[in-house]
C-alpha cells in the first residue's frame, strides 16, 4: 500500500468511527429522553449543527441500544470531543440524581 492510499484509508476509516461515535451519542440521547441537537449546542454554541450529527439524528432507531455513561464518555473524549463529553456527564449526574 503507498502512502496515498495509506493515508486515503486512514482518513476513510477515521469518518466511518467518527459516524459510529455520533450515533452512540444520539442512541445514548434518545435513551435518556435528551436532545442530542440542544447538548452538541452547549458544548459548541459557535458552531452549525454538524451534517453527521443531522443525519444521525434522523436515522436514530426507537429501540433501545444499551450505551453505558462510561463508555460514551470514554468514546467522546477519544475523539478529541471534550467539551461535549462535560456537557454529556453535567446531564450523567442529573440522570444518576433522578
Amino acid at each position: 500500500m503507498d502512502n496515498e492510499n495509506r493515508d486515503e484509508y486512514i482518513v476513510k476509516k477515521y469518518q466511518e468511527d467518527e459516524q459510529i461515535m455520533v450515533q452512540l451519542f444520539v442512541q445514548w440521547c434518545t435513551n435518556h429522553q435528551l436532545d442530542p441537537a440542544e447538548l452538541y449546542h452547549r458544548a459548541y454554541p459557535g458552531q452549525l449543527q454538524s451534517p453527521i450529527l443531522a443525519a444521525a439524528i434522523d436515522q436514530v432507531d426507537a429501540e433501545e441500544l444499551d450505551i453505558d455513561h462510561g463508555t460514551l464518555l470514554d468514546v467522546l473524549q477519544m475523539f478529541g470531543n471534550d467539551d461535549l463529553a462535560f456537557v454529556v456527564s453535567e446531564e450523567i449526574d442529573k440522570l444518576l440524581k433522578k
